[in-house]
């Protein structure tokens, strides 16, 4: 197996053409394009993250609490909103709540079409972050809420003080991850338009591939990429200890 690695690696190597992908993925002038890169699409993708996660995990503690109800049409409401935004591919729900809902409901949404986008990734956010939540609520053992009842605890307070804190930090990893994720589903809101100052990673270096000194070249995307992966593989490293933590923990 070491053998066939090299051997593919030695392929590689002397199979690009790497004048080719130099003059293509790190063409000259790249240098004119990460003052925009960082100062308003590092900016901006993190904004609309921080504003997705919010409002998903907001929306995420209500569907799970829902589907953990003993009323019966609420743990309904919550399964279908859940299951429907699971099976919707993101970029669909950004699309119909940018231009869809509000010619249907003659809604202007705050911050224009890019507000409409983070509404939809926020809903999308919320039916995966709400599985993760139910999950972790369910994993905190029974005789917890059973003591805080036994001690006259109401069960909305038992909630609140003492499973909610106990299955958070169960779920710190997998929420983690889903932060990650909208991080890159961000890329998503390029669909809707944008001004020159809401644009973020992805759509800035889509504009420096049309036009600027680096135009026709995928430098831009290379540059897009770089930055990502600075801000997404500490976060997932991160996940990584935190399991660990929690392995060593139980």
């Amino acid at each position: 197996m070491y053998a066939l690695l090299g051997a593919v690696v030695l392929v590689v190597v002397f199979a690009v053409d790497w004048a080719s992908v130099r003059n293509n993925f790190w063409a000259d002038g790249q240098h004119d394009n990460w003052r925009d890169l960082i100062t308003t699409g590092v900016v901006n993708t993190a904004r609309y993250t921080a504003i997705a996660f919010a409002g998903g995990l907001t929306l995420a503690f209500a569907l799970a609490l829902m589907k953990l109800s003993p009323i019966r049409i609420y743990r309904w409401i919550a399964t279908a909103y859940v299951e429907f935004f699971r099976g919707l591919p993101a970029l669909i729900v950004i699309l119909v709540m940018a231009f869809g809902v509000p010619i249907a409901f003659q809604w202007t949404p705050p911050g224009g079409p890019v507000g409409a986008g983070v509404v939809g990734l926020i809903m999308v956010a919320g039916a995966y972050m709400a599985e993760t939540l139910r999950a972790g609520i369910q994993s905190v053992p029974k005789g917890q809420a059973e003591a805080a009842r036994s001690l006259g605890m109401s069960g909305p307070r038992t909630m609140v003080s003492i499973v909610i804190p106990q299955a958070v930090r169960i779920v710190i990893p997998p929420l983690t991850n889903e932060f990650v994720l909208l991080i890159k589903d961000t890329a998503l809101l390029f669909v809707v338009g944008m001004l020159v100052g809401q644009r973020e990673l992805t759509t800035i270096a889509r504009d420096f591939m049309a036009s600027g000194s680096t135009a026709g070249t995928a430098t831009s995307l290379t540059q897009a990429a770089l930055l990502y992966l600075i801000i997404t593989l500490p976060l997932t490293r991160l996940v990584a200890w935190l399991e660990k933590k929690q392995q060593r923990a139980r």
